[in-house]
């Protein structure tokens, strides 16, 4: 029976190996492509090693960077980001104590919106979402934090709520006997508990964000502000051209820092995940 197992353990590597580097070939030629000159990428020797021949050192990196208004873009993505994430930790941890600690049919019913929001596909609401920002005048940069806050806020309650519920209450009547009121609770007792999962929500949401082309796209003005993922689809030359060599570059510029990001709190994101869904 451990022979038969561990010959099973064994397949199971094998196949998500190879899973793994098909989902690694597309970032690979990516970046292999983006060292290459114009005339390489457009050619046969696309899937090929960069040569003395086909290599362009950094030369499409500084043309993405000093072109197309990159680091513009780049800004817009930061803000939007920076924003959007935070507000979904506060607000959205904020909601899950009082969703977990206020017992009612209110706050059960409110628990079970937030859920039934993760289903909702999002192509149900983009045109009437893009109509409402007009309206709102939601459509800037620096408030587009409402919408993801709304779209994000289904995840993020899910899981502090699991995790708020291995809590014991205990600890937040201590503070309260000690003059805390509930701000402070919450703020100082509370939130420092949450941590692995205020980690793991911050750096999905981040990825989202920061890689979400739909919803800026819908909302924003395209011509006054781009994200990074909009700029890689408007990153022309001149009569229309695309320029491969510097949109490779941007896009591996792109998804450098996210993959970062992803490795370092990889621990981090199984441990918030595990304490959201399954705790309490």
């Amino acid at each position: 029976m451990k022979k038969r197992t561990g010959i099973l353990d064994k397949i199971w590597i094998v196949l998500l190996t190879v899973l793994s580097l098909l989902y690694i070939y597309p970032i690979v030629m990516i970046l292999f492509n983006s060292l290459k000159t114009e005339t390489a990428i457009s050619t046969s020797t696309a899937f090929k090693l960069p040569t003395s021949e086909t290599f362009a050192g950094l030369t499409n990196y500084i043309n993405a960077v000093m072109s197309q208004g990159f680091l513009k873009s780049l800004g817009f993505s930061l803000l939007i980001t920076v924003t959007s994430v935070a507000a979904i930790l506060i607000f959205c941890s904020m909601c899950a104590w009082y969703i977990t600690r206020v017992k009612n049919k209110f706050s059960q019913a409110l628990y079970y919106l937030f859920v039934f929001s993760m289903v909702v596909p999002f192509q149900m609401v983009m045109f009437t979402l893009s109509q409402t920002a007009d309206s709102l005048s939601l459509n800037k940069p620096w408030n587009i934090w409402i919408i993801y806050l709304g779209f994000g806020a289904g995840l993020a309650v899910f899981m502090f709520a699991g995790f708020m519920k291995s809590i014991p209450l205990e600890v937040e009547e201590a503070s309260m006997i000690d003059g805390c009121n509930p701000l402070q609770t919450f703020f100082l007792v509370v939130l420092p508990i949450l941590k692995p999962t205020l980690v793991s929500v911050g750096i999905l949401e981040a990825m989202w964000v920061w890689n979400d082309y739909l919803l800026p796209t819908l909302v924003l003005d395209i011509k006054k502000y781009r994200t990074i993922p909009m700029l890689i689809q408007y990153f022309r030359g001149s009569y229309g051209r695309v320029e491969m060599g510097p949109m490779m570059a941007s896009i591996m510029l792109t998804v450098i820092p996210i993959i970062i990001v992803y490795i370092a709190g990889q621990k981090h994101i199984i441990k918030g995940v595990a304490a959201g869904a399954v705790k309490g």
